[in-house]
């Protein structure tokens, strides 16, 4: 039986988190441990995922990564780490999530799939399109 385990990133993930992670700059990595807005999935100890937020307008759960190693995806980690993040954020106290894909990629079939709804788009020069994408956060039982 394969042990999965999620965690908040450390300081000691940075080797790997930068093998899933090319857009993040080292100090904003180390904003991510320090204010816990950052994920590790971990396959019987083995890193093989990523996700990390910030708060858009300051007030908004906002996934800006969410990564899964190529030989890992299509078995359910991606949704079980979304999971994870979205109880986290309900038991901060938010009602939403917010989440934004590049039109040319096929993760915005995924965020559909686990219950997200398209909500607006924009494009930046010499770029494909920014699709947002929300959710609204179920209430605590």
């Amino acid at each position: 039986m394969i042990n999965t385990e999620i965690r908040y990133v450390k300081e000691s993930d940075q080797s790997f988190w930068f093998d899933y992670d090319k857009h993040l700059s080292l100090s904003e990595f180390y904003k991510k441990v320090r204010d816990r807005q950052g994920y590790v999935l971990l396959l019987d100890d083995m890193p093989v995922g990523i996700l990390r937020y910030n708060l858009f307008w300051d007030n908004t759960p906002f996934c800006t990564l969410l990564y899964i190693d190529e030989k890992f995806r299509r078995n359910g980690l991606g949704k079980k780490l979304m999971n994870f993040w979205e109880n986290e954020m309900r038991s901060l106290g938010y009602d939403w999530v917010l989440i934004s894909t590049r039109a040319n990629e096929s993760a915005q079939y995924f965020y559909r799939s686990v219950g997200y709804t398209d909500c607006g788009s924009f494009t930046a020069p010499e770029q494909p399109e920014e699709l947002f994408l929300y959710r609204r956060l179920p209430e605590r039982r």
